[in-house]
C-alpha cells in the first residue's frame, strides 16, 4: 500500500482524537499528577503536545532536548522526516527536573508499558495514538496551515496529512449549515 492509498482510505472519526473537553481534562490530570508520576505525565504531555509517535517519544535521548531553547529533537520512524519541535514553558521546566540524572534513552520503558500509563491517564477510552490525531487536528485548527501539520508530524507526502484538513473543513462547513 502506497503512503497515498493509505491516507486516502483512512477517515478520522470521534474516536480516534479528544474532544476539546477531554483535551483539557487531560492536561489538568496531567498537570495535578505531575510532581508525582513525573515521567509518566511527561510521556503523554509530550505526546500530546508534539504529535510525536509513541515510539518516537520512547527512543528520545537526553540530547534532543534542548532546555534552553525549549524544544525537542524528534527521530522520525516509519520513514518519516525527523523534525525539531518546540515546547510550552511548562514541559521545559518539568523536563530539567527529571533529565537530571537521566543518561541515554530517558524513559526507559517498553511501548506495552507506555499503553498501560495511557489507559491509567486517558479521560476517555481512547487509544495512546490518539494524541497524535488530536495534535494535528488542533493545530490544524488554530493555524490553518497543512504544511507545518506535514512538518510537525515528520510527513513526507502532504496526502498523508490531508485527512486533518479535510476532516476540519467538513466538521466546520456542516456545523455551518447545521447548527
Amino acid at each position: 500500500m502506497t503512503e497515498r492509498s493509505s491516507s486516502a482510505t483512512y477517515q478520522l472519526t470521534k474516536e480516534k482524537y479528544l474532544s476539546d473537553v477531554e483535551y483539557q481534562h487531560l492536561m489538568s490530570i496531567l498537570k495535578r499528577f505531575m510532581p508525582t508520576c513525573r515521567r509518566d505525565c511527561l510521556l503523554i504531555a509530550l505526546a500530546a503536545l508534539t504529535g510525536a509517535r509513541a515510539t518516537e517519544i520512547l527512543n528520545l535521548e537526553k540530547q534532543d532536548f534542548d532546555t534552553n531553547e525549549g524544544s525537542v529533537f524528534i527521530r522520525s520512524v516509519k520513514g518519516g522526516k525527523d523534525r525539531e519541535i518546540p515546547l510550552a514553558d511548562w514541559l521545559v521546566r518539568e523536563l530539567r527536573i527529571y533529565l537530571t540524572d537521566k543518561d541515554g534513552r530517558i524513559f526507559g520503558i517498553t511501548y506495552q508499558r507506555f499503553q498501560k500509563i495511557w489507559c491509567n491517564y486517558r479521560p476517555a477510552k481512547k487509544k495512546l495514538h490518539s494524541l497524535r490525531h488530536t495534535f494535528a487536528i488542533r493545530l490544524y485548527a488554530k493555524t490553518k496551515d497543512l504544511r507545518l501539520v506535514q512538518y510537525t508530524l515528520g510527513h513526507r507526502s502532504i496526502s498523508n496529512t490531508l485527512i486533518y484538513a479535510e476532516y476540519h473543513y467538513t466538521q466546520s462547513e456542516l456545523r455551518k449549515f447545521l447548527i
